[in-house]
């Protein structure tokens, strides 16, 4: 089982999760943000992600050092998890749809981080949640973890739409990419590393 547990305290933010990517896409989120346990929620569901995460934040500054920590987590769990990703598919290009709302993501384990990420919101909060700290998420995540990660809006207005697409397409293509097949010997690369 492909498993990690992450301990992180800062002045701003205390957190602890436990992440076994093999699971059944049961979680129990706590970051004293509604709407982002939502999205977390959606995310292991999709991705079959069993996870545990309790966030004790600075909530009375704002929501962004909770979010963005907990990017940072995610992503050093989801590295660790994959161990020398042998055998694992490593890419992987997912479209959801929700509604109206249609967003593509694609993501590569390869050890190199980089977001492009092009999800317009007409909007400034979904719930009690900034949609600007969507952006910031994922690019913790991905700077943490070390994958490349695409994510663009095809077509959508509604905001909760929109949001729920890509945390589901998230967990779907991170459930997708990190599939183990029989046909690859080693890790999927010509280098022979994916460091």
């Amino acid at each position: 089982m492909r498993r990690a547990e992450i301990k992180r305290k800062t002045a701003e933010t205390d957190i602890w999760i436990r992440l076994n990517l093999d699971g059944e896409g049961e979680a129990r989120i706590h970051t004293g943000i509604g709407f982002f346990d939502h999205m977390l929620h959606l995310m292991c569901k999709h991705g079959f992600i069993d996870m545990e995460l309790e966030c004790v934040g600075d909530l009375v500054v704002d929501n962004h050092h909770t979010v963005e920590d907990i990017g940072i987590c995610i992503g050093q769990a989801l590295k660790a998890a994959v161990g020398d990703k042998r055998g694992m598919a490593r890419y992987a290009t997912v479209f959801t749809p929700m509604d109206e709302a249609l967003t593509m993501i694609s993501l590569d384990f390869g050890g190199r981080p980089y977001l492009y990420f092009d999800v317009p919101f007409e909007r400034e909060y979904v719930g009690n949640l900034e949609t600007e700290l969507f952006e910031e998420f994922f690019r913790a995540l991905v700077n943490h973890s070390g994958m490349t990660l695409h994510m663009e809006l095809h077509r959508g207005k509604n905001a909760h739409h929109i949001a729920e697409s890509i945390f589901k397409g998230f967990g779907r293509a991170v459930h997708q990419a990190t599939a183990i097949q029989e046909r690859i010997q080693g890790v999927l690369s010509t280098k022979g590393s994916l460091e």
